[in-house]
């Protein structure tokens, strides 16, 4: 982090706060903004200047924080304002029901429709003490206000309980899920250590706390000796294992609180805390002892801020350790111990694992707790309250029903999100769900009835969980419906299904802001994590996935396997900044010359890979090694599915034994053309 910004962090969080502040004074101008226009309509309606004065005095207090935003955000009282902004929202929205008639009243709707708002807004123990505050206005309202029909209170307290707790519900796993997306864009797959976008991150924040505090850090940089020549004895598979032994190595030799990364290839990093110049030398020769098992190794360090002050004045100075270590030392060969060794010792170590299917899975299943939720509430009502109902026992073996169906959605939820006719069967399930949404206020008598609320509390979470392009026609179905039944049964005039309608339209719309900024944010992370930070080409994660999906359609297609020759010797003389903008020139040589509609990636170092469309994959190769020949010579190995396997892992080891047996041929030819100009 450049020094300006760190010097500016706290102006940067003091904003952050301001605006934070504006957005929430903005949400509490819409309960008045929303009276407002109510009272407009209905001028003769009871109360109405003891009305308009409880709105006028919740605007300003609203209008009156989004003008000191900045102000409140600096002080320390910043809480207690926003404390009081809730309670001043909350007070207001019971007064307003109270004067207008009660809970079943037009307004009836605003706590009901506030506390599902919080569910979306405010972390989980901020939202108890809200929805705590919300349930005791809505019954004062309910007992000091004008009558209502009867089980109306207890109906709508459980009924919004429900939307509430699985809107927040739904609203904590989508940002436990993009925290988890977050982790694994800064994990190296093959490893599981930080790749080399996460390890930069923690370097950059480090070596500004180094800077501001005085608080030594020294970065290590590891370079195995001859890992090529693992790659080309035994295959990359034996490769693979030398480097997640080296990184569980690593790890184990440090300390909890130092960090590991896995820079590229063989390149590993690591980051001490703490640690000056004078104690780098003893744990830099106990790493390297450590090492010895597994793969010898070449290390180099740099201590921020006695040795560098930046982060690139560090990288060169650990980077030119480690290379005059290289040249130094005599370096032991890798020998086949060493791979046993690391094979030995080498077990994946767990990590965060994100689910393709992990959202749709959620949303399903949040959709049959709903409807469990909502029809165990019916239950309830038809069992205490509806006892003058004629349509009573029909309500409640209807509801019983869609308890039952509610309960088998959750315990399918998982089959379902995984179905390949998930689409059609989660519309026979919105069907299902929707048609009893619509029977139960029928036959209790309208939309102004006890259940009448059962057709609009599905909305909120159809918006937090569902794609905009999916949940905007079932939500206009829906309000269309709401409508259409308020003009043909029963008669609950204009005012209460409009005010219904619109509050849970606001809390709906919020709702999908809400779900379409964190699909977004998902999607941004969910690239990240499948993203080569380097080349930019898909990583390992990246390249299964896709390459996965891909094979299950059926096409004709080959997977070619590349590795640079003579790679190792260009990072070891060069330096490894040469060998990064080979890489990316390999990267965009690849992507060029591949033919449309190829999945290209990196798998880790000098090793990429290309899932060909169509029948003539070897040919495919053959044009991409000439494409790298002016800059590199390259070994190729191809597989194609049925012949060689049909998964990812089956071509890519084919791919690999055809390589490695490529490269064994070329370096025989090399060597009978040594030994025919020797002896001539």
């Amino acid at each position: 982090m450049p020094a300006d910004l760190d010097a500016d962090a706290p102006r940067i969080r003091a904003d952050a706060r301001a605006a934070i502040v504006r957005s929430s004074s903005r949400r509490a101008l819409l309960v008045p903004a929303v009276i407002g226009l109510y009272v407009a309509a209905t001028p003769h309606g009871p109360h109405r200047p003891v009305v308009i004065g409880v709105v006028a005095a919740m605007a300003a207090f609203a209008g009156a924080t989004w003008w000191a935003a900045a102000r409140i955000a600096r002080s320390r009282a910043r809480v207690g304002v926003q404390a009081a902004a809730l309670v001043v929202n909350i007070v207001g929205s019971c007064a307003l029901t109270m004067l207008e008639g009660g809970i079943a009243s037009p307004l009836g709707v605003l706590l009901p429709s506030c506390v599902i708002f919080y569910a979306i807004m405010m972390p989980p123990r901020m939202f108890a003490v809200a929805a705590a505050l919300t349930a005791v206005a809505y019954w004062t309202a309910a007992l000091l206000g004008g009558p209502a029909p009867a089980g109306y209170a207890v109906v709508y307290t459980l009924g919004m309980g429900a939307v509430s707790y699985l809107c927040l519900r739904h609203a904590a796993a989508l940002a436990g899920l993009r925290r988890r997306l977050a982790e694994v864009s800064r994990v190296d797959p093959l490893t599981r250590s930080l790749n080399r976008r996460g390890f930069d991150e923690q370097l950059e924040h480090a070596v500004a706390q180094a800077r501001r505090t005085g608080q030594p850090v020294t970065l290590i940089l590891t370079d195995l000796d001859k890992f090529k020549l693992i790659n080309d004895t035994w295959g990359h598979q034996a490769g693979d294992d030398v480097l997640t032994a080296t990184a569980r190595t690593m790890n184990n030799a440090l300390r909890d609180t130092d960090l590991v990364g896995r820079l590229g290839g063989d390149e590993f990093g690591a980051l001490l805390t703490g640690t000056g110049p004078d104690d780098a030398p003893a744990i830099v020769e106990r790493l390297r002892t450590a090492l010895e098992t597994g793969a010898p190794a070449s290390l180099g360090y740099a201590t921020c801020p006695t040795e560098a002050t930046t982060v690139e004045e560090l990288r060169r100075l650990a980077d030119a350790r480690a290379y005059a270590d290289k040249t130094t030392r005599t370096g032991r060969t890798p020998a086949q111990r060493h791979v046993e060794q690391a094979r030995k010792h080498t077990a994946t170590p767990t990590t965060t694992r994100v689910t393709r299917t992990e959202r749709r899975r959620r949303s399903i299943a949040d959709m049959g707790r709903l409807c469990a939720a909502d029809s165990s509430v019916a239950v309830v009502y038809a069992a205490l309250f509806a006892t003058h109902s004629p349509h009573r026992l029909t309500i409640g073996v209807v509801c019983a029903l869609g308890v039952l169906y509610g309960v088998g959605v959750v315990a399918g939820a998982g089959w379902l999100s995984r179905s390949a006719y998930v689409r059609p069967m989660m519309a026979l399930n919105a069907v299902l769900l929707f048609a009893l949404a619509i029977v139960v206020p029928l036959l209790d008598g309208g939309v102004a009835s006890t259940t009448g609320v059962g057709m609009l509390a599905p909305m909120p979470l159809i918006a937090l969980g569902a794609r905009l392009r999916v949940a905007v026609p079932w939500l206009a179905l829906d309000a269309a419906a709401y409508l259409a039944l308020a003009a043909t049964v029963g008669n609950p005039g204009l005012a209460y299904p409009i005010m219904h309608l619109v509050g849970f339209g606001l809390v709906t719309a919020a709702c999908a802001v809400q779900g379409s900024a964190s699909a977004e944010r998902r999607r941004r992370l969910t690239d990240l994590s499948q993203t080569d930070a380097l080349t930019g080409l898909l990583n390992r994660r990246g390249v299964e996935d896709r390459i996965t999906d891909r094979l299950r359609g059926g096409d004709p297609v080959g997977l070619v396997l590349v590795d640079l020759d003579g790679f190792k010797t260009l990072n070891d003389t060069a330096g490894h900044a040469a060998g990064d903008e080979l890489l990316r020139w390999v990267a965009t040589t690849l992507t060029a010359h591949a033919p449309p509609g190829s999945v290209v990636g990196r798998l880790g170092g000098d090793e990429f890979v290309a899932l060909i469309p169509g029948a003539d994959a070897q040919a495919v190769a053959e044009e991409l090694r000439a494409a790298l020949a002016p800059r590199t010579a390259a070994s190729v190995g191809v597989a194609v599915p049925d012949s060689e396997g049909t998964g990812f892992a089956e071509l890519y080891a084919h791919a690999d034994t055809h390589l490695y047996a490529e490269k064994a041929v070329r370096r025989r030819g090399a060597a009978q053309d040594v030994a025919g100009v020797t002896v001539t």
